[in-house]
Order: structure tokens, then C-alpha cells, then sequence
């Protein structure tokens, strides 16, 4: 059976990543930070239209402790792919900042899931293949103002997907990131709507992507004749910022 572990599946594109996996016959480790409800919900409502498949809400704090990423990891099933699709921003001067903050945006978007590799990799290297993929942004490529923490966090994993890939080529092990535009999601509706409407204006394809434009490329990328193609950022952006 496939499993693959999905963090950050109560999000938007989470969510439509948990759907997509779903459909293509992955069993499901759902995972939240926060919202418990929300990951059960998603658990169950999987379950009942897929019931030869198993989809198993879990919970894990990406501000934990070592100790804590160590005993969560220790208590999961083998998985054939890992999808990190958790993140945070927060729009702000970085001499505005706190240094908490800071800590708290790198730990969740860079440290913690290279953390989590490195103690998931010998469950996963024990497959015939497996995969990784990140959810990165745009913003990675092209450093946008009011989030430069942020836009440091993502640029760092595909830093770290295009080196790791690189060690564990030879193990049928690949690492991607895929790095959206504008998502019409949460973290993007505390924008103003005239600034939403700029962003738009900007965007060749038109329009802001969906969650299902970002999970289709997840999907193929943990599909196994999706071998050849490791430590690379895929832009999923609709032309923009390129």
C-alpha cells in the first residue's frame, strides 16, 4: 500500500492535495498543527470514499522540540512520500519584526522539515521509490518586500531539495519543490481586495491559482515513473514572476 504523509493538510492546498492523493489511491497521514477537527474531518469524509485505503489524522507543532519530531516520527507507519505544504508568513519590515517571529517563520518553513527528512529518510529509502516534495513560492526565485523572512525560507528549500536530491539519487529517492503564484487561500485573503486585484492584473494567466492547479504537480511528482526529474523548483505560477 502507498502512504504518503501530507503537512500541512488542513490548508487550502493541502486540502486539495489530500483529494488529488486520494483519488490516485494513496493512504493518508492527514496532518495539522492546530485545527484536530478540521484533520479528522478531512480523515473521514477520505475514508468513506475510499474505504480500501487508510487516511489517518496526526498532529505535530512544527515549533516542537527536537525530542517531540523525534518520538512523532518514531510513531508513524512507513511512508512512500512526504509532501510539506505547512507554512507561515507574516507581512512585515523585518526591523518590525520581533525576533521570535523570525525564529518561528524559518523553524516552520526551513528547519523543521529538513528536521523531519533527515528522521524520515531511512524509513523511506527502504521503498522501491519514494518521494519528497515541497511546497515552496514564487517568492523563492524573486524576493518579495514585506516578506523577506519569508522569502528567505522558501529559497533555502530549494536550496536543500536541489543538494539533497543529490544524496539520495541512488536510493530512487526524489526531491522536488513546487513553488505556486498567488493561491486563492487563507494565508492570500488577508490582502486588501485592491491589492488582490493588482496582483491579478499582474498575473499573465489571469487569475489567482486554484488549489487543484498546485496539487495536480504534487501528484505527478510522487508518481512512480516520475523518477528522472529530482532537485528541481517547478513554477507553478500562471506567468507570473518569472
Amino acid at each position: 500500500m502507498q502512504r504518503a504523509i501530507v503537512f500541512g493538510a488542513t490548508g487550502g492546498i493541502g486540502q486539495a492535495i489530500c483529494t488529488d492523493l486520494a483519488s490516485a489511491g494513496w493512504s493518508l497521514y492527514v496532518h495539522c498543527s492546530q485545527n484536530w477537527q478540521k484533520a479528522c474531518t478531512i480523515a473521514q469524509k477520505l475514508s468513506r470514499k475510499y474505504p480500501q485505503q487508510d487516511f489517518i489524522p496526526v498532529k505535530l507543532n512544527f515549533l516542537a522540540k527536537n525530542d517531540e519530531l523525534k518520538e512523532f516520527v518514531n510513531g508513524l507507519l512507513p511512508v512512500n512520500a512526504a509532501v510539506f505544504a505547512q507554512g507561515i508568513t507574516d507581512y512585515n519590515f523585518v526591523s518590525s519584526q520581533s525576533l521570535t517571529r523570525v525564529d518561528e517563520i524559518l523553524q516552520v518553513n526551513l528547519t523543521v522539515p529538513v528536521k523531519l527528512i533527515g528522521l524520515l529518510e531511512p524509513a523511506l529509502i527502504k521503498n522501491d521509490y519514494s518521494r519528497i516534495v515541497f511546497l515552496g513560492s514564487v517568492y523563492g526565485g524573486s524576493g518579495s518586500a514585506m516578506e523577506s523572512v519569508y522569502s528567505t525560507s522558501k529559497a533555502g528549500l530549494a536550496r536543500f531539495a536541489q543538494a539533497y536530491a543529490r544524496e539520495v539519487a541512488s536510493a530512487n529517492l526524489t526531491v522536488n519543490v513546487v513553488a505556486p503564484g498567488a493561491v486563492n487561500t487563507a494565508m492570500n485573503s488577508m490582502l486588501a481586495p485592491e491589492a488582490m486585484e493588482e496582483v491579478k492584473g499582474e498575473i499573465p494567466a489571469g487569475r489567482l491559482a486554484e488549489g487543484k492547479d498546485i496539487s495536480y504537480w504534487v501528484k505527478t511528482l510522487l508518481d512512480a515513473q516520475s523518477s528522472y526529474l529530482t532537485g528541481q523548483t517547478i513554477y507553478v505560477s500562471g506567468g507570473w514572476l518569472i
